[in-house]
Formats: C-alpha cells, sequence, structure tokens
C-alpha cells in the first residue's frame, strides 16, 4: 500500500447514523478533525434527514437514500466552495442527522390548577395530564432556532418548553369548549385533537409539529370532588325520608335480634315503640301526639303601629307614627288641610277627612249647638 493510499484510508468514506437512544432529535456526525472524502457514501435511513452545514451556513439537505458525495449532487456547498469545474480534493463540514419518526414517550402535566368558568358550578380549578407525540418537519429551521451547535439534541431539552406552551393554550381550549366539567371527559379526544391543531401551528415557527395530543384526565380539587361524591349518593338514595325510614326499621330489626345488648330491655323497647310509631305515622297509620307549644317567657310583643306619610310642599315626608305625626302637628308641618297616606288608602286625603286622625287637630271654635 502505497503512501497515498494510507492518507486515502484516513479519510472519511461513509457517513451513517444509527440511532439506538429513542430520544435524540439531532445528532451531529463526528469528524475528531478528519476531511470527508469526495465520492464519500452518505446513507440516510428511513426516518431520517441529513443537513450539511459548511462555516457556519446550511448548505444542502438530503433525504432517505444512499448518495455519492460529488459536487454534481451538493449543488448548494460546490456553490460555496467555488467547485465550477468540478473537485476531487477533500473537503471539511459538519454534517447533521435528524430523527424524522414521531416521539411519542413524551408527557404534560399541569404544575398549578387551571381556572376555568364551568356553565353548571360557576369558577373551578382543574388539573390535567396527558401525553403528546413530536415530529420534526422543518430540519433546517429547527437547527437555526433551537439546535444551534449541540451535538446531540433531545427531546428532554425542549420538553419543558413545549409543556409551557400546552398550558398556556389548554385553559384557552377549555373555556372555549363551553362545556361542563361533567362533560369534559366524553370530549377529552376532541379537544386533544384541537390543541394538536393549535400547537403545531404555533411550533411551526421552530420547525416542528405536534401530531397527536392526548388528555388522560382532567380532576378537580379533592373537595370538589367529594361535594361530587355526596351528590351522586343523594342522587342514588332518592327519597331521603324514606331512605330514613328504612335505616330506622333495619335499627329496629337488629335490636329485636339483640334484646340483651349494650341497652337495657325497657330502653330497647321504648326506642322500638318510638320507631314504629314513626314509621306508622309515615305511612299514614297511627297520628304522632302533638307537643303542646311552649308558654311564653313575656307578654308577647305589642302590635305594630300604622305608618304614615305626609306630603310637605311637594314632597313626600315620613313614615310617622301617631306620636310622630303629633310632633309634626305641633310643628306646624301637619294641618288639616295637609295630604296623608298610609297603607290600605286608594289616595292621598287630607287629614281633616282621615276619622283616625281627627284627635290631632285642636277644636276650632265651639261645638255646634243641640236642636231645640
Amino acid at each position: 500500500m502505497g503512501l497515498f493510499d494510507m492518507i486515502r484510508g484516513e479519510f472519511i468514506d461513509i457517513i451513517e447514523w444509527l440511532d439506538d437512544s429513542r430520544d435524540t432529535i439531532t445528532w451531529r456526525f463526528p469528524r475528531h478533525d478528519n476531511e470527508i472524502k469526495m465520492g464519500a457514501k452518505l446513507v440516510v435511513r428511513e426516518g431520517q434527514l441529513a443537513v450539511f452545514v459548511n462555516e457556519g451556513s446550511i448548505a444542502d439537505v438530503y433525504a432517505p437514500g444512499t448518495h455519492t458525495l460529488t459536487t454534481q449532487n451538493m449543488p448548494v456547498l460546490s456553490t460555496l466552495k467555488g467547485w465550477k469545474y468540478g473537485f476531487d480534493s477533500p473537503f471539511k463540514a459538519e454534517v447533521y442527522f435528524f430523527n424524522t419518526r414521531q416521539f411519542t414517550d413524551l408527557k404534560w402535566g399541569t404544575q398549578n390548577p387551571v381556572i376555568v368558568r364551568d356553565p353548571e358550578f360557576g369558577m373551578v380549578r382543574l388539573r390535567a395530564f396527558g401525553g403528546y407525540s413530536l415530529r420534526v418537519v422543518d430540519p433546517p429551521l429547527l437547527l437555526r432556532e433551537l439546535v444551534g451547535t449541540d451535538p446531540q439534541f433531545r427531546t428532554e431539552e425542549v420538553a419543558e418548553h413545549l409543556r409551557q406552551r400546552i398550558v398556556g393554550h389548554l385553559g384557552p381550549a377549555l373555556a372555549a369548549s363551553g362545556l361542563s366539567v361533567l362533560d369534559l371527559a366524553a370530549n377529552q379526544h376532541a379537544i386533544g385533537e384541537r390543541l394538536a391543531q393549535v400547537l403545531s401551528a404555533e411550533l411551526a415557527s421552530i420547525g416542528v409539529a405536534v401530531p397527536r395530543f392526548i388528555i388522560e384526565n382532567i380532576s378537580l380539587p379533592t373537595e370538589v370532588e367529594e361535594a361530587l361524591d355526596k351528590r351522586s349518593q343523594m342522587g342514588i338514595v332518592g327519597n331521603l325520608d324514606q331512605y330514613a325510614r328504612f335505616q330506622a326499621a333495619n335499627a329496629m330489626e337488629s335490636a329485636a335480634q339483640n334484646p340483651g345488648g349494650g341497652m337495657g330491655e325497657g330502653m330497647g323497647m321504648g326506642m322500638g315503640i318510638a320507631m314504629g310509631q314513626q314509621m306508622a305515622a309515615a305511612f299514614g297509620g297511627v297520628q304522632q301526639p302533638q307537643q303542646p307549644p311552649a308558654a311564653p317567657d313575656g307578654p308577647p310583643p305589642l302590635p305594630p303601629q300604622e305608618q304614615w306619610y305626609t306630603a310637605v310642599n311637594g314632597r313626600q315626608q315620613g313614615p310617622f307614627d301617631q306620636s310622630g305625626l303629633r310632633a309634626q302637628v305641633g310643628a306646624g308641618a301637619l294641618t288639616p288641610d295637609t295630604l296623608v297616606w298610609r297603607t290600605g288608602m286608594a289616595q292621598w286625603t287630607p287629614a281633616r277627612q282621615v276619622p283616625e286622625l281627627a284627635g290631632l287637630f285642636p277644636q276650632q271654635g265651639p261645638p255646634p249647638l243641640p236642636p231645640q
């Protein structure tokens, strides 16, 4: 083997990537200061794309297949290098392999509750979690926006960024659905598909998409779930009065089967009689004796006094009781010609025409003479 053959063997002649990590999005082919020679084989497998970067600029992109690196099938890099008439010497370029398959093991969840307005329960706090898949759709754009010079770009490096975007869209999606919390479980699939479209449109700016978005669970706070459980129990029980009678009958039957229990026989019999009377009264049998009302501790309250209103200078005054009306008469604000009204009167009436107010005004002059 000649010297030139030995030097030629040092050059890279096969460029390929066999991924066994299952979470690597981008992998940079290691050059170790070796050059890539013209005529080398570039092997791009299904689910991959290869991007050549020359001196910091993206050159060529290769689809799946086996490519022989020559000036004829490297149009961009050939233009950058000035290989107008062909060139056989080795060259240096960075090669990035991109995984274009779906990454399906990504999870998301709400660290803090999302507050939404529920049409049935009002303001509620919701937590949710699930999974989603990620796919590279524009490798050069992803290389510019996120990967940079990272030799191995993994899903964990972008997962938190995607989770924040997902949670940011989750609240508006749940609110826009117009569904009650009780109906969300039946519509999780439709909401997930809508979120996948929204996220894919937003993430197109960095070269990735979300083909599938899954909502595994939407949960309420513990105290709200307990209240819903109580509501469900009430719905199952139905009529609470009948349920209480049924429980009383079971208790009476248990007491009859165990007469020597913790209570005395007399007390057990008394409870049995009382429960029996209660059940008989409930089903239209013996009526429960009515307890006489307790005697009041003092005299009953005084009856309320009538409230009067007056019209003084076109303005309503009041309400006044009898003592208040006397004070108005003494102050000259209430005269026999003053219009008055109380509840039950059809209209405002001069005070002199109201019999209840006749005693408020002093009599003007002596009374009429008796008949001769």
